[in-house]
This record gives C-alpha cells, sequence and structure tokens, in this order.
C-alpha cells in the first residue's frame, strides 16, 4: 500500500518533562519528511485516540508511530484497523529510567524515533493467513477414557462436533475398572458411576463420533485443516478437524523395573494399586495366593516414585489411592489390621478428609523412607524403620502387601510402533533432526504425524508432552494439539474434569483463531506469517531442523514446506536461514538491520558509547519495562531492540552493529535448559549457540569477543538489570571505543 505516515508523541505520564517534545517532532519533519506530526498531553485518553482516528479518516494516514508507553499496555487504545503501527516506548524505558533532561536521555528518546520510523518505513500490512482448504471446526479427542470422554462433551456443549478415537473395544479408559472413588468431599467412597453416566451422554450426543476398537492412522496439515484417517476393524475413515486433544492416559509404573527389595515377584500377595482395583472390582478383597479373605494389610507409598532411579516425580493420587483402598479394607473388614508405610503423605486440599478418616477407621501409618519387604517362605512381612519412634517395626504374617506405583503418560508407554514406520524412521531420518528420540518412535503410536519432525508428540521432561510448563498449560510442541488428563500431568478425577475441560478452551481457541487467520499463543493474534523467497533456497534444512513447533515439512527434494496454520510465528526459522529467505511483513532481518543503521553512534571524542541490546519480548523486554516502573536508573548508552524470541536472531545483526561502530551488543534471553522459561522452548538456546559462532565475524572485523555477551533474564530478574547494563558499560570503556567509529 502506499503509506502516509504519521507520528504521535504523548508528554504525559512524567515524559513531557523528562524530553524536550520539540527535537522529536523536527526529526519527523525535517529527516524523515513525516506530513503529520503531532503531540499530545496523555494520547491514550478519549480526546488522544479521537485525534488519531480522526487523522486516518480525514488526512489518510495509514502508518503510524506513537511514541508514548510502552508496546505491552494499552494495545487495545492504540489498535487501528488497516494501519500499520508502530509503538516507541519512551516512558517505561526513557522518561522512567533515565535522568529527566539529561543530554544522553534525549539522545536515546531521539534515536528510539528514528529506529521506528525506519522500521516503518519497511513494514508492510500483513495478510492474514487463509488456507484453500475450509476451516474445519471439529475436535478430534484421542482417548475414551475420563478426560477424553469430558474433552467431547465440553466441544459439544460449547457447540462444536467431537470426533472421539478410543484404542479399546469400550470407552473408560482405566477408570471403568475401578469400582469405589474417593473423591470430593472426600468424606466417604461413592460406587463410581462417573464413566458410566459418561459413556450415556457420550454415545447419545449427536454431535460426538465415536470409534472404539479404533486408532488414528494418520494425521496430515496443520490448526483448521487437520486430515485424519482412522483405522477401525480393517476399514479406513477419513476426517477433517480443526484441533486435536490428545488424552491418551496412562499405564501404571512397571512393577517388574522395581527394587527386589520391595518383594514384587517373590510372592503373589504383593500387588500395585492398579492390580488392587482390578482385583477388588465388585466384590471383596482376597489373597491372591488362595483367594482367602485379607486381615493384616500393608501398603508401601512411592513404590518407585520419586525416586531417580525409576519415576523421579510424584504421581500425586497415589495417597489418596492407598487410603481410599486402606478405608475399603476396614469397611469390609473392622477387625482388619491395615497399614500404611509413607515417607511424606501429600493430600492436598479437601483429600485430607479422607486421611482424617482412614485414621479414624484405625488404619495405622508408618513413616520410612526405605521399608523392605521379606516374601520368600510364607506370609509375606515389611520391615521398616519407624521415623517418629525411631525403632525398626516388623509388620509381620500379612495376607496383602500393596505397592502404590505411579503414574506413566502413554507418551511413554505406548504400544511398539509398526516395524515399517520404525524402519521409515531409522532409514530416511537421522535421529539429530528429530524432536521425538528414536526409542521414544519405537515405543508410542498415538497420532501418527505425518510431520518432518517425527510421527509423535515431543516429550519434554519424565516424557510428559508439555510445551511450557510455566506460561502455557494443555500446550505441545506440535500448534493445534492440546493435552489432557494424565497424558499432561498425574492427576484425580477432579483435576482430570477441569484440565479436559481447559485443554477443549484451548482447541476452540485455535480453531477461532486460525479461522482469522491469527496465530495462537503466545503471539495470540498476530496476523503475519513467514513467507519464503524459494528461488534463493540452498535446502540447507536448518529452518525445518530448528523449527521448534514442526511447522514446516521438506519435499522429496528437500526444499522446506511451510505450514502456516502450524507456524506461531517467533521468527526462529528467520533466524536460522543463513541466505535470510524467511521474512514477516511486518518482522524481517533487512527490518531489524534498518533499525540499528538508524542509531546514531557518537564520534569517539564524544564518549559516548553505543550499546544493542537485543532482548526477548515475552521476558527480557518486559523484565526492562519493570525496571522502569520502579524507577530504577540504567546506563544510558543503551537502545534497545525487542525481538519476537531470541531464536529469531540473525549473527548478520551483530555484524551489522559492529562495523557501524556500535561499541557493544547485548543479547538478552530466556533462561535454556532443564527449567527452560523460553515461550518458544528453545529460541533462547539456539541464539545461544548461534552466538558461539560469532567469534569468526569479530575475527573478521579485529573486535574483541566481550563485545558480544548472551545473558538469561527473566521477568522477575528487572532488579539485577540495571547492574548487568551498567557493568557491560564499564566493560567496554575498559576494551575501548570500537575502531569501526565513523566508517
Amino acid at each position: 500500500m502506499e503509506k502516509k505516515t504519521a507520528v504521535y508523541v504523548c508528554s504525559g505520564c512524567g515524559i513531557g518533562a523528562s524530553l524536550n517534545i520539540d527535537p522529536l517532532m523536527s526529526i519527523s519533519k525535517e529527516d524523515y519528511s513525516v506530513p503529520v506530526c503531532k503531540s499530545h498531553e496523555c494520547l491514550c485518553s478519549r480526546e488522544g485516540a479521537a485525534m488519531i482516528k480522526e487523522d486516518i479518516s480525514n488526512e489518510g494516514v495509514n502508518t503510524l508511530v506513537i511514541a508514548a508507553c510502552s508496546p505491552r499496555v494499552m494495545y487495545d487504545v492504540f489498535n487501528f484497523e488497516n494501519c500499520i503501527v508502530d509503538r516507541v516506548n519512551l516512558r517505561e524505558q526513557v522518561a522512567w529510567c533515565q535522568k529527566p533532561g539529561e543530554e544522553d536521555t534525549q539522545m536515546m528518546a531521539e534515536d528510539y524515533l528514528r529506529m521506528a520510523l525506519a522500521k516503518v518505513e519497511a513494514m508492510e500490512l500483513p495478510v492474514p493467513f487463509k488456507p484453500e482448504q475450509e476451516i474445519s471446526r471439529d475436535i478430534l479427542v484421542v482417548g475414551g477414557g475420563l478426560a477424553g470422554m469430558t474433552a467431547a462433551m465440553e466441544a459439544s456443549k460449547a457447540g462444536y462436533g467431537a470426533i472421539l478415537v478410543e484404542k479399546e473395544p469400550e470407552l473408560g479408559g482405566f477408570q471403568k475398572k475401578v469400582g469405589q472413588i474417593a473423591t470430593f468431599p472426600y468424606k466417604d467412597l461413592k460406587d463410581n458411576r462417573i464413566i458410566s453416566d459418561l459413556v450415556k451422554a457420550v454415545t447419545s450426543n449427536p454431535k460426538i463420533k465415536v470409534y472404539t476398537g479404533a486408532a488414528v492412522e494418520k494425521t496430515v496439515g496443520g490448526p483448521g485443516i487437520f486430515e485424519i484417517s482412522i483405522k477401525q476393524n480393517g476399514s479406513l475413515a477419513e476426517h477433517r478437524c480443526g484441533a486435536i486433544v490428545m488424552a491418551a492416559g496412562w499405564q501404571p509404573y512397571d512393577p517388574g523395573k522395581l527394587d527386589k527389595k520391595l518383594g514384587f515377584g517373590l510372592s503373589p500377595d504383593v500387588i500395585t494399586n492398579a492390580m488392587f482395583e482390578e482385583m477388588s472390582f465388585g466384590g471383596n478383597v482376597t489373597r491372591p495366593s488362595d483367594g482367602k479373605p485379607v486381615a493384616r494389610v500393608a501398603f508401601l507409598q512411592c513404590a518407585g516414585s520419586r525416586d531417580p532411579k525409576h519415576l523421579p516425580y510424584c504421581s500425586t493420587v497415589c495417597c489418596t489411592t492407598s487410603l481410599k483402598q486402606a478405608v475399603r479394607i476396614k469397611g469390609q473388614n473392622p477387625d482388619s489390621e491395615v497399614y500404611v508405610v509413607y515417607k511424606e503423605m501429600r493430600t492436598p486440599g479437601q483429600a485430607e478428609d479422607l486421611y482424617r478418616k482412614a485414621q479414624e477407621s484405625g488404619v495405622l501409618f508408618i513413616r520410612c523412607q526405605d521399608p523392605e519387604v521379606k516374601a520368600e517362605g510364607g506370609r509375606p512381612a515389611v520391615e521398616a524403620a519407624d521415623e517418629l519412634s525411631g525403632e525398626t517395626i516388623l509388620l509381620g504374617n500379612l495376607d496383602l502387601v500393596v505397592l502404590a506405583t505411579g503414574m506413566v503418560p502413554a507418551t511413554a508407554f505406548g504400544p511398539d510402533i509398526g516395524k515399517e514406520l520404525l524402519k521409515a524412521a531409522d532409514e530416511e531420518k537421522k535421529e539429530e533432526d528429530l524432536d521425538v528420540p528414536l526409542d521414544i518412535i519405537r515405543r508410542s503410536k498415538i497420532l501418527n504425524l505425518d510431520y518432518r519432525q517425527g510421527p509423535e508428540m515431543p516429550a519434554l521432561r519424565y516424557d510428559f508432552p508439555d510445551s511450557h510448563f510455566i506460561c502455557f498449560p494443555y500446550e505441545t510442541r506440535r500448534t493445534g494439539i492440546y493435552a489432557a488428563g494424565c497424558v499432561h500431568r498425574p492427576m484425580g478425577i477432579g483435576s482430570t474434569l477441569e484440565d479436559a475441560a481447559g485443554a477443549t478452551m484451548k482447541a476452540i481457541q485455535c480453531i477461532e483463531l486460525t479461522s482469522r487467520g491469527a496465530a495462537v499463543h503466545p503471539r495470540a493474534g498476530d496476523m503475519s506469517y513467514p513467507e519464503f523467497a524459494m528461488q534463493r533456497c540452498t535446502q540447507c534444512k536448518r529452518c525445518t531442523v530448528e523449527c521448534p513447533f514442526g511447522a514446516i515439512n521438506e519435499d522429496e527434494k528437500a526444499n522446506p514446506l511451510p505450514q502456516p496454520t502450524r507456524c506461531r510465528r517467533c521468527g526462529v526459522c528467520m533466524g536460522a536461514c543463513p541466505e535470510r529467505i524467511i521474512s514477516f511483513k511486518n518482522y524481517s532481518v533487512a527490518m531489524i538491520g534498518s533499525m540499528v543503521k538508524a542509531i546514531n553512534v557518537p564520534e569517539e571524542d564524544e564518549e559516548k558509547p553505543r550499546i544493542l541490546v537485543l532482548a526477548c519480548e515475552n521476558d527480557a523486554y518486559a523484565a526492562l519495562d519493570m525496571a522502569g516502573i520502579h524507577r530504577m536508573t540504567h546506563n544510558p548508552w543503551v537502545r534497545v531492540i525487542p525481538l519476537r524470541c531470541l531464536g529469531s536472531m540473525n549473527l548478520v545483526w551483530i555484524a551489522d552493529s559492529l562495523s557501524k561502530g556500535i561499541d557493544g551488543v547485548l543479547l538478552l534471553g530466556c533462561q535454556h535448559g532443564d527449567d527452560y522459561q523460553c515461550h518458544f522452548i528453545k529460541g533462547s538456546e539456539l541464539a545461544s549457540i548461534r552466538l558461539s559462532k560469532v567469534s569468526e565475524t569479530l575475527n573478521r572485523l579485529a573486535l574483541e569477543s566481550d563485545r558480544v555477551r548472551f545473558e538469561t533474564v527473566s521477568i522477575i530478574d528487572y532488579p539485577k538489570l540495571p547492574g548487568l547494563l551498567d557493568e557491560f558499560a564499564e566493560k567496554l570503556v575498559e576494551i575501548g571505543p570500537n575502531p569501526f567509529k565513523g566508517w
């Protein structure tokens, strides 16, 4: 479109008291020939917004530079349709963090305005992506247990169709094997009617199509346009869906892997909590060895759970389940002796009432970190060092020992994948190119994604398929696919019902955003998407390998095949591409480069170094805002450019900065590693890896490596930021001026 630019400068919130507004207007008019330049004492007020809207209507302006508060606030006020808009952060990152009236403060504001004007000159209005196929509003639910059936019902209540696929011949999952349940208000055990009621509701619902004894044979496409092949009884059904809820469930941890001191396999009367449920379904609990009634029972908690050698995590429901089973034994025989040997008893919230009920029923509790089951030559016994009494207790002549084994998600414990699929994975794909390790591919078969990055969900810690455990529950690393229930994390009945509803809401949100051509979280509503100048592509595969979300496939010649509805607009592919062929309408390598070139670098004798800060918009930029909100002053030589993700950083920006004479470059990204916080999963890590290769650029320019630094920052680290920026500035003074100044 033909652009007509307007600049609006706010003088409120201390901006006018800190800065001289007139030079800002002069730069816009004289240096950039902006026809409309106005200031207002409160741009975000009704009057200020009305002034802008009037210029859009009467003056025909369509490219707006709004110099006021942070772009992280007032985005609804400054959202103008069919207009290119860029925000200049004069409040939090200039007026509130710099000394008022100082020359350096004014120079900072002027640089930020120049950078914005250079940016909008290169920007284009994003055009929403509209796929050729019609957007489907049906939701595929994989798994017919408590979570899956609840998700299907919630979708239907919201007016969406659901396709429910269950691998077993009947709906119900593990819970259909459970006779009694303990749930809110936890005062008494209840007969399990949840599953039978749900099965009736699901099978009679006209909005839900149910497949039992079935499996997803293939999943092609992305949000809004998933093409699903479902295999059932030798026949194949085809469906299109807009999003997927993965409720594939869990399996008990394999007791055969437990330490022999826990006794499993040494006696038929040493069983697991899951075996107890199946054994007690619809009848009294008896000894497995001879079918006689039980009178002495010991429950051993954390059998393999919270153990680095087995399951390092807590499975949440084991304590509550054991309490329920113990109460059931006492209800069956009030004179029975029931013991619970525990490390820590975990009954969160209202489940504490079940703990009290067990105590009142006569269940005895022994705290011991390392009990031992003795099961040779007779009835099993448990030896436990009681931490509370200081004595070693021997519970002998037991009728039953129940081991509380934990939950393992189906993503880690699925059935073996077909040999043909495994062979294809081994022969055609290198393991380092796969988000899913080959051993996981060998063991799981849930979605059968036709994705270049692998046929199943990438699993994170402990094989649970979360995408971002801090900010985005239900997310997975595959856009439009949401985890619910115990495949998401270990949970009980109440949490499962909530989790299924939450995942369904996420799936609905995805469908609605995709139908408008917008991105989903974390850049929800972003209308841009990556465009590829394929004539310059060298088939290096870096974009396909580094994409965190599997949004790019490849053809037989290794050309990238972008799938825009899968894309979350992080720009990691843009940073990965050595030929710089990937760009967005409002975010590109050239665009950021023009912002760098717009920075005014003083001559060496002025003794005003310049520091470019490339900051992740999700945490680091927010932390800089927080420092400003708390009026924390930092070095005025800093010039900040927010990046969608630090993974979108292209090394050419560092070369451009240093060759221009900028004295140092500081990259501020999210924490990566086991406790990662990166909103785009591995963007910060990729930036760190790329930066390790920057020494070649610095050597070519004959510059010191200390001029470029990478630091991880979370939003709560804002108190440390001023010191970090000041320390980096002091280091650059020690190194000396960039020899390229003035070139």
